[in-house]
């Protein structure tokens, strides 16, 4: 099958969508499946306002338009709601074709602290972008209740996974930095909520892996936390290997991919009792949640870090992709073009 895929996120971005799209990818080439992938690449971009690292492609509809068609594809999957994502929805309309959307991010929640814009009307152009999809695919039951109670229509399962030969448990713990070592890994961004880890009073060493916007002014407020910067492969590996506990702040995630990886890796988890963990961490063996991050943290510690490992390998990328696969439909661009050519 000749698969599109448009998003608008994607390498050298690190961030759980690009993690989903290339583990995806790489099972569906493995299946023998065709993927052609538009993003941002090749396109004149802009930097997101407060996320210059995050670039936009500027009118991107044309190009869009022909990538689509030359590729001919026999499903069309539009990942994200950005520049790149309108073009391939646009030209998907005026073609009558068949596509499927996903739901990555909470950009209502993003959005209003940033912007000030109510959380409605965010929702109403979300639910209106989504209308036309043959299926709108969520990480989590979480997320699709919140999407199905705000009148979102088609709403279907797509989980998350973990690459279990990469994400492993390791044999030491941090030896250079003061002990318990609690760690953070992804963007360092308001929506995150990472004040309400690092302002915590715990013992040992806070470390922060990731970058982003509100880096400068988290160094500066807390300067006892390590801020290790961007990590990937066997490096990330290695920091969530070495540290005791995993602390996740962010209240306005889907899913939450760190937390898999990091359970994967034999390290438990502390989180609040939202979406996103609730639906990840949803062994007590494996993490503590509690709207009282300092209790949860304080009380990870105490769990096992064999059995959080066994629970963490339960997370495949195989299985994830048989359910992307299953809910696509078919775009019918190459039958078109044969009924208007005869």
């Amino acid at each position: 099958m000749r698969i599109l895929l448009a998003t608008d996120a994607w390498a050298p971005q690190v961030n759980g969508v690009v993690v989903t799209l290339r583990n995806t990818i790489a099972w569906l080439e493995r299946w023998g499946h065709e993927v052609h992938v538009i993003s941002p690449e090749g396109f004149r971009t802009m930097p997101v306002p407060t996320y210059p690292e995050i670039p936009l492609a500027l009118f991107p509809g044309g190009a869009v338009a022909r990538r689509i068609a030359d590729f001919d594809p026999d499903a069309i999957h539009i990942a994200t709601e950005g520049p790149i994502g309108i073009a391939a929805r646009s030209f998907c309309l005026k073609m009558h074709l068949g596509f499927t959307t996903a739901y990555h991010t909470c950009f209502p929640e993003y959005v209003k602290p940033r912007f000030g814009v109510p959380l409605a009307l965010t929702y109403a152009w979300l639910k209106r972008f989504h209308a036309p999809s043959a299926a709108l695919l969520v990480a989590t039951a979480a997320i699709r209740q919140l999407l199905e109670k705000r009148g979102f229509g088609n709403v279907a399962d797509w989980s998350r996974g973990v690459d279990t030969d990469l994400f492993v448990p390791g044999e030491h713990r941090f030896r250079k930095l003061a002990r318990p070592v609690f760690l953070y890994v992804g963007r360092v961004a308001v929506e995150k909520n990472l004040p309400a880890f690092l302002g915590l009073d715990l013992p040992g060493t806070k470390v922060v892996v990731g970058d982003g916007p509100q880096r400068v002014e988290l160094e500066r407020r807390f300067p006892g936390v390590v801020f290790a910067g961007t990590k990937s492969g066997a490096e990330l590996a290695s920091y969530y290997q070495r540290a005791d506990v995993f602390v996740f702040p962010s209240r306005t995630d889907t899913f939450g991919l760190v937390l898999a990886e990091a359970m994967a890796c034999g390290t438990p988890v502390a989180a609040y009792p939202v979406r996103g963990p609730v639906d990840v961490v949803t062994d007590p063996a494996a993490g503590v949640l509690d709207s009282d991050l300092r209790a949860a943290a304080l009380a990870a510690l105490q769990l096992d870090r064999e059995r959080v490992a066994r629970f963490g390998a339960g997370f495949s990328w195989e299985h994830c992709t048989r359910q992307f696969v299953s809910n696509l439909v078919p775009a019918r661009l190459r039958a078109r073009a044969l009924a208007s050519a005869a």
